[in-house]
C-alpha cells in the first residue's frame, strides 16, 4: 500500500511542479478545519419522513410543476420540468405521494418562503424504469438535449444548469476543460471525500464532459491540503490524457477565474467569460452526476453534503434533495447545546439559515453548526485607517477602501467606475481589515442599489418610449381622421356639383350611350301615342258632327253610303295624318332635348312613314268597298 501511495506521490510531483502553477494576487489562508469531517467515509443518509423540494434550486427560471397533490410518484420521476432556456428540472428523490404544493421556508439569505413540493415517502424506494445512454454512439446535440431533463446543475455552489455549459450549437471553440477540485473554503470536504472514494467514476464523468465539449486538453486542479484525494485521482488517471495539477492552499483558489490563472497563467478580461477564450470549468461533483446520468440514467436526486462544526460527529453524507436539515444534524450525532445557528456553505461566503426546518438543496455543499466560540460576533467597526491591507488581499486587484467610501456615501456611479461588479464577494478584505469593517456587506448593498436603479431607469425608459409612441400614434390618428373628413367633404362637393350638372346638362351625361338611346326612344314613343290618341279623338268628333244634308247633297252620281264612307275615310286620313305629324313633331322635340343621334331621328321618321302607309292602305280598302257596294 505504501508503495502505491509513493508511486502516486511521484506522479503528482511529476505533473505539478512549481513552474506549472502561477500565483494570483492577494488571497488569504484561514485555518481550514477540514480534518474533523474526513475521518469517516461517506455515509448514506436514511430516507426521512417527508421531503420538501423547493422549485428554486438553480440559477434561472423556476421549473413548471407537472404533478398534483395526491399523485403517487416513483423514484427518479420528473416532478417539475425545465421552463425557459436557463432552468433545471426537479425529480422525485424516492417513491411516495405528493402531499402538498405550497409556500415553505427555503435555505436562502432572505429567509423568505418559496414554492415547494412536499413528498411523503412510502418507504419502498421504488425506482422508475431507467435507461442508460450510449454516449459514444449518440449525436452530441441529442446528448446535451437529454441533459436538460436530468436536473443536473453546478454542484460547487453556483447551481448553473449543466446543459447550458455544454451547449455549443455544434461549433465548439472550447480547447481546455478545467476540473475545479480546489475546495478552498474552510470546513468543506465533500469534494475531497468524493475524490478519495469515487475517483474512477469522476474520471469517467470527465471523459464524457470532455467529449461533449470537444476539448483537446483537460486539467484537474487540487489544493495541496488534499494529498489523499490527489493520489486517488492520479492513480485513476493512469493511461488517460488528463493532467493533474496540485496548487497551493490559498483562498479563493476555488474561484473559476483564479483557478484558470493558477493553472494556465491566463487572465480572463472583465467583460468576457472563460468560454470566450476557449476554456470551460466544471466542478468535480458535477462531472460525477453527469456520469451517473449517462451510465445508469439517474437524474439529479442527491448529493454529498459535509455536516460539520459543533456536532457530535462531523462527517460527509449522501443526502436526498429535500431532506430536512434536522435529519442531517441527527445523523451527525446531533448538535451540541451551545449551538447558536447554522451556516450553509463555508464561513467566508456562506449565509445563516433561517431555521432547522429548511431542506437540503442542490446548492447545499456544507452545513456548519455554529457557536459563539467558532464564529464570534464581530466587534464594532472602527474608522478606516487607510492601511491598504484590503487592497493587498483582494484577488481581483480592486481598491476595496475606495469602493467602501463610495458605497457608504451612496456614490454608486463612482463605485461602478471602480469596477464594483468585478468583486466576487470572497470576503478576503473583510477578513484582513484591522478596523473590523464589514466591507463585503457594503459592496452587496451598493450592488443591490445599482441593480435597483438600473431596473428603475430601464422601466422609466420603457415608459417614456411607450409614451412617445402613444403621442405619435395619437397624432397619426388625428391626421388620419382629418384626412378622412377632408375626403368626405370633397366627395360631398363632387356629388353636389354632379347633381347641379345633371339638371343643366342633357341626360346623356348621366349614363352610357345605350341607356340614353333607350330612354329617348321610350319618351318619343309615349309622346307619339299621346298625339295619336288626340288625333283619333278629333277624327271621331268630326265624323259625329258632320250634317246629314251635306251627305245627301254631296254627290248625285254615287250612293249615299259610298259618299259617307269616302268622307269618313277622307276625314280619318286627314286626322291620322295630322296625328302622325303631331307625333313626329313631338318625337323630334323629345329627340332634340335628349340629344339623340341622327340615327334615332331617322328611326322616328321611318315610324311616321309606316303609319302613313297604313292609312293609305286603309283608304284603298274603303274605296274598294265603296266601289263594290251597290245601292238599294
Amino acid at each position: 500500500m505504501n508503495a502505491i501511495i509513493n508511486f502516486a506521490s511521484n506522479l503528482i510531483r511529476g505533473v505539478s511542479s512549481n513552474k506549472d502553477v502561477f500565483k494570483f494576487n492577494g488571497g488569504v489562508h484561514p485555518y481550514d478545519h477540514k480534518a474533523e469531517s474526513t475521518t469517516l467515509p461517506i455515509a448514506q443518509l436514511a430516507i426521512p419522513e417527508k421531503l420538501i423540494l423547493p422549485l428554486r434550486q438553480h440559477v434561472g427560471y423556476i421549473p413548471k410543476v407537472l404533478v398534483q397533490v395526491g399523485n403517487f410518484v416513483l423514484k427518479g420521476q420528473m416532478l417539475a420540468k425545465a421552463e425557459g432556456t436557463v432552468s433545471a428540472a426537479i425529480h422525485a428523490p424516492t417513491s411516495g405521494t405528493i402531499t402538498a404544493i405550497n409556500q415553505q421556508v427555503i435555505p436562502h439569505p432572505s429567509g423568505l418562503p418559496d414554492m415547494c413540493i412536499t413528498l411523503t415517502p412510502d418507504g419502498k424506494d421504488t425506482w422508475m424504469q431507467l435507461q442508460a445512454i450510449d454516449w459514444k454512439n449518440t449525436d452530441k446535440k441529442t446528448l446535451i438535449g437529454s441533459l436538460r431533463s436530468s436536473g443536473i446543475v453546478g454542484l460547487g455552489g453556483a447551481t448553473f444548469p449543466t446543459h447550458i455549459k455544454l451547449h455549443t450549437n455544434g461549433k465548439s471553440n472550447i480547447h481546455t476543460l478545467i476540473i475545479n477540485a480546489a475546495e478552498c473554503e474552510p470546513y468543506i470536504t465533500c469534494d475531497d471525500m468524493l475524490m478519495r472514494e469515487r475517483a474512477d467514476q469522476v474520471i469517467k464523468g470527465i471523459e464524457i464532459v470532455q467529449y461533449l465539449l470537444g476539448a483537446e486538453k483537460c486539467i484537474i486542479g487540487i489544493e495541496d491540503n488534499k494529498p489523499q484525494a490527489a493520489s486517488a485521482m492520479t492513480m485513476a488517471c493512469v493511461g488517460k490524457d488528463i493532467q493533474i495539477k496540485v496548487v497551493p492552499t490559498l483562498y479563493p483558489s476555488g474561484d473559476a477565474r483564479r483557478l484558470i490563472h493558477l493553472l494556465l497563467d491566463i487572465e480572463i478580461p472583465n467583460d468576457k467569460r472563460s468560454t470566450d477564450i476557449g476554456i470551460q470549468v466544471f466542478n468535480i461533483a458535477t462531472v460525477l452526476a453527469v456520469y451517473r446520468y449517462f451510465e445508469f440514467g439517474e437524474p439529479s436526486i442527491a448529493r454529498i453534503v459535509t455536516m460539520t462544526g459543533n456536532v457530535a460527529q462531523p462527517q460527509n453524507f449522501e443526502v436526498l434533495f429535500g431532506t430536512p436539515l434536522q435529519s442531517l444534524i441527527a445523523a451527525a450525532g446531533g448538535a451540541n447545546p451551545d449551538t447558536t445557528h447554522y451556516i450553509m456553505g463555508g464561513p467566508m461566503m456562506g449565509f445563516d439559515l433561517p431555521s432547522e426546518q429548511v431542506p437540503i438543496t442542490k446548492a447545499a455543499n456544507c452545513i456548519i453548526a455554529a457557536t459563539a466560540d467558532l464564529f464570534a460576533a464581530p466587534p464594532p467597526a472602527m474608522p478606516c485607517i487607510r492601511c491598504a491591507r484590503c487592497a493587498e488581499a483582494c484577488p481581483v486587484n480592486l481598491q476595496p477602501q475606495e469602493l467602501y467610501w463610495f458605497s457608504k456615501a451612496n456614490n454608486f456611479e463612482k463605485a461602478r467606475d471602480y469596477n464594483l461588479f468585478d468583486c466576487i464577494e470572497c470576503g478576503c478584505c473583510t477578513y484582513v481589515c484591522p478596523s473590523n469593517i464589514p466591507l463585503v456587506q457594503y459592496y452587496r448593498y451598493a450592488k443591490s442599489e445599482i441593480i435597483a436603479l438600473d431596473k428603475a431607469k430601464e422601466s422609466a425608459d420603457l415608459a417614456r418610449e411607450r409614451n412617445d409612441f402613444r403621442l405619435v400614434r395619437i397624432e397619426r390618428e388625428k391626421l388620419e381622421r382629418a384626412q378622412k373628413h377632408a375626403e368626405r367633404a370633397q366627395a360631398g362637393k363632387t356629388e353636389t356639383k354632379l347633381a347641379e350638372a345633371t339638371k343643366e346638362k342633357p341626360p346623356e351625361k348621366l349614363g352610357t350611350a345605350a341607356n340614353t338611346e333607350v330612354t329617348t326612344d321610350k319618351q318619343a314613343a309615349i309622346a307619339a301615342a299621346i298625339a295619336r290618341a288626340k288625333a283619333q279623338k278629333l277624327a271621331s268628333a268630326n265624323v259625329a258632327e258632320l250634317p246629314v244634308e251635306n251627305i245627301a247633297t254631296s254627290a248625285t252620281t254615287k250612293p249615299p253610303e259610298v259618299e259617307v264612307a269616302e268622307l269618313k275615310a277622307k276625314q280619318e286620313k286627314q286626322a291620322l295624318i295630322a296625328a302622325a305629324i303631331e307625333r313626329a313633331k313631338a318625337q323630334k322635340l323629345v329627340a332634340a332635348q335628349a340629344g339623340v343621334t341622327p340615327k334615332n331621328v331617322e328611326n322616328v321618321s321611318a315610324a311616321v312613314q309606316a303609319e302613313i302607309n297604313e292609312i293609305d292602305a286603309l283608304r284603298e280598302k274603303v274605296k274598294l268597298a265603296a266601289n263594290t257596294k251597290k245601292p238599294e
